[in-house]
């Protein structure tokens, strides 16, 4: 059975302008707006699931979506101690932790997660769950799309920090375990 997958980033929060490391914030009101105005352009008759975030299933709401299910391999990826602290804080403080974190796949930041851990949960939920799915949307934080299109394409898991994802934009996957086709990024509202 071939699948569509359609990876949906959410709009933005005030913590991601600030450039802090997720906090569990709600979409701030331009996020919310943005969001609303592209509600409608997604397939209606698709199943659909979420990141667990506040920010993801928000943004689901305001595009108009019906979540089923919030699988946990969607979660966002764990920061451990440096969630809710921004990049500069992080940097001032933790210059050699972050600084191997942003080019070891493998190392994690204290109480985290690895990209490496993380991205084998986003590749065992797309090559199991949604590979046999049908049409699916799946509104996911940006790093669970960096997963998926790392697998995908069969880049180096380093190629992790060099893939930015846009808000409200849709990653589209199609095909079957093993075996999927890629096309990257067209804003929600442009569908």
């Amino acid at each position: 059975m071939t699948s569509r997958v359609l990876l949906v980033s959410p709009a933005m929060t005030a913590s991601l302008r600030q450039a802090r490391f997720d906090d569990g914030a709600p979409l701030d009101d331009r996020g919310r707006a943005d969001a609303r105005a592209a509600a409608g352009r997604l397939p209606a008759d698709a199943l659909v699931v979420t990141s667990a975030s506040i920010r993801c299933q928000e943004a689901a709401e305001a595009l108009g979506l019906a979540p089923t299910d919030s699988p946990a391999e969607l979660a966002g990826m764990a920061m451990g101690h440096w969630r809710g602290r921004s990049l500069h804080e992080v940097t001032a403080s933790e210059p050699e932790a972050l600084a191997r974190w942003l080019t070891d796949p493998d190392h994690a930041p204290a109480g985290g997660e690895s990209v490496s851990s993380f991205s084998a949960r986003v590749v065992r939920w797309l090559d199991t769950t949604a590979a046999g799915e049908g049409r699916l949307v799946a509104v996911v934080e940006p790093e669970v799309v960096r997963a998926a299109v790392i697998h995908v394409t069969g880049a180096p898991p380093a190629a992790f920090w060099r893939l930015d994802v846009e808000p409200l934009t849709v990653t589209e996957l199609s095909g079957r375990a093993g075996r999927w086709n890629l096309r990257l990024g067209r804003p929600v509202n442009s569908l």
